[in-house]
């Protein structure tokens, strides 16, 4: 059992640390939706969560030192979902923004490879979607879930829409 205020003081500070980190971790390695997540993925969090378990209790392993870790959690997740439906910046801080990867028909090579994204995922995305090929994509955008979405030259408003290049074949 807890012994006094100081040990559920000190999980919670333990508990708030490692949620931040683990938060900043996951935030850093880039934008994935649950469903798209790999065995790499999957096996990654799941090792991650064993392996901060202890870090957060420290040597309280009771089941109140856990509830306090849980509600702790929580709480924090609470608070930052609260911040982050208020203040953009911290939102854009936290979620990150939406990544531009097919524009006007072009892959962006620069911003796949940034957000780790494989021309397989792409061409998956863009199938999901009924495009046959990049080219036939007015844009195509990871979101900041993971999600890829994807805009046809016929979705976009015409005085929105980017002009589509056409190649004239020359006859001599």
């Amino acid at each position: 059992m807890l012994t006094n205020w100081h040990t559920v003081l000190e999980i919670a500070v333990r508990t708030s640390a490692v949620y931040l980190l683990v938060l900043l971790g996951i935030r850093l390695t880039g934008k994935r939706e649950v469903g798209q997540m790999t065995p790499f993925d999957l096996t990654l969090l799941l090792l991650l969560s064993n392996s901060v378990q202890n870090a957060m209790t420290g040597p309280d392993t009771s089941l109140a030192g856990g509830v306090v870790a849980a509600v702790v959690l929580l709480a924090m997740n609470f608070l930052l979902a609260e911040v982050s439906g208020i203040n953009r910046r911290f939102r854009r801080a936290i979620q990150g923004s939406p990544t531009l990867l097919i524009h006007n028909g072009e892959c962006i090579a620069t911003h796949m490879a940034k957000e780790h994204i494989s021309m397989d995922e792409l061409n998956r995305a863009l199938r999901e979607h009924g495009v046959a090929s990049t080219g036939d994509a007015a844009l195509a955008v990871l979101e900041v879930d993971g999600s890829i979405s994807v805009l046809k030259y016929d979705d976009v408003p015409d005085q929105a829409r980017p002009q589509k290049r056409l190649k004239f074949m020359h006859r001599h």
